[in-house]
């Protein structure tokens, strides 16, 4: 990841397209200080599947999703939470 796509961790980061959500995902990830196999361990998905969403390649899911915000004229930022 370039230095120009690391944003403080307070800062929100915009999601603009379904590839784009990929990099967000492994920004947050690092922050959190975990692997890509922790975190596909902790939320039951592949650690390959995560490979490829933090590389930006696009699902089928994620396409529908940001075609349907852009129609809402809404965009997703992704900021951290105290969940």
């Amino acid at each position: 990841m370039s230095k120009s796509n690391i944003t403080a961790p307070e800062d929100p980061y915009r999601v603009y397209t379904a590839a784009s959500i990929g990099p967000a995902i492994r920004h947050f990830r690092v922050l959190a200080g975990l692997s890509q196999a922790e975190l596909a361990d902790s939320i039951g998905v592949s650690a390959p599947y995560l490979s490829r969403l933090e590389n930006g390649q696009e699902t089928e899911q994620l396409r529908r999703i940001v075609a349907i915000l852009k129609r809402l004229g809404v965009r997703m930022t992704l900021e951290r939470a105290d969940w």
